[in-house]
């Protein structure tokens, strides 16, 4: 594994685009500074920004690296998620500005998958999320499901020694949290 994981760091310092397995769905990453990455993202599965993408962490302490003013009960909805959750905050900072919403929010998943965890804290910043297939397509939940477009048009593929060819098939739960700690749920 860990000539993979270097593969992608690699890949992800040089503003490469990865195909990668989550915890949840075959995704699309990049380095979420790198404005040039997610531009080639957006291309790639046909999105026209505005459309977001989240940032995947590590270690909930990188809230701070990504969201302007974290709610205190934001600490522990997230920390204490049994299934994945991704939280969408009122205003983002330290990503390329193709990642955050019109409204200057951005969507942010501690991500439980051990290769993604290692490959962020090898990296030392959060990786772009988004599923890997073109707009309004079924969202792939294995390697194979995933269009031959989007797997020529990304830089590496990772594939983990060892991993289950398909993902636990989950899709993220996603609310609005406010500052004020109002919830307002996207998806359940």
């Amino acid at each position: 594994m860990m000539d993979v994981l270097q593969q992608a760091t690699d890949a992800l310092r040089a503003g490469k685009l990865l195909l990668y397995p989550t915890d949840t769905v075959w995704s699309i990453g990049c380095d979420v500074r790198n404005e040039e990455a997610v531009t080639r993202i957006h291309q790639l599965k046909n999105r026209n920004p505005p459309q977001p993408f989240t940032v995947l962490i590590a270690e909930i302490g990188q809230l701070h690296d990504y969201v302007q003013k974290v709610p205190d009960i934001a600490w522990d909805i997230v920390e204490f998620a049994e299934k994945p959750l991704t939280v969408v905050y009122a205003k983002g900072k330290n990503v390329a500005p193709g990642i955050l919403a019109a409204d200057g929010s951005i969507a942010i998943q501690l991500v439980k998958d051990e290769f993604c965890q290692k490959l962020i804290r090898k990296v030392g910043r959060g990786v772009v999320y988004t599923s890997a297939n073109v707009a309004k397509q079924a969202k792939p939940f294995a390697l194979a499901d995933v269009d031959a477009s989007i797997q020529e048009g990304v830089d590496y593929i990772v594939q983990v020694p060892n991993r289950p060819a398909t993902t636990k098939k989950l899709l993220p739960t996603i609310f609005r949290l406010e500052l004020n700690g109002q919830i307002t749920f996207i998806r359940k």
